[in-house]
């Protein structure tokens, strides 16, 4: 199953989509008030909170933009590399129920840091 398919029948996609998470959440870059979106590969459904690339045939400023989506999408596989690397029971298969998994992670990315 790929992770488009388990992130859409998640409790986390709900959770965006009823605003939970980022409920009108923006920040400032320089003078321009940016919404805070979650990144996701072309597979994943384009959302006003997830941010994915163009597809088709694209001028210069999508695949521009393209390059640049990809490359920070590096740096978080990057980070969720290096934190299974530490953690390695984030690696398998968890027994723990699902309530108690959002905690474990968070703990991992607390005692990583």
């Amino acid at each position: 199953v790929h992770d488009a398919r388990v992130f859409r029948n998640s409790g986390l996609f709900r959770r965006l989509q009823e605003g939970i998470y980022f409920p009108d959440r923006k920040i400032s870059v320089g003078d321009v008030e940016m919404p805070v979106v979650i990144l996701g590969d072309p597979a994943y459904p384009l959302m006003p909170w997830l941010m994915k690339s163009y597809t088709g045939a694209l001028d210069t400023e999508k695949e521009l933009f393209n390059y640049r989506l990809s490359k920070c999408r590096m740096v978080v596989e990057c980070a969720f590399g290096h934190l299974k690397g530490r953690w390695r029971s984030l690696l398998t298969r968890s027994d723990l129920s699902q309530t108690n998994i959002p905690i474990v992670i968070a703990a991992c990315c607390v005692l990583h840091n």
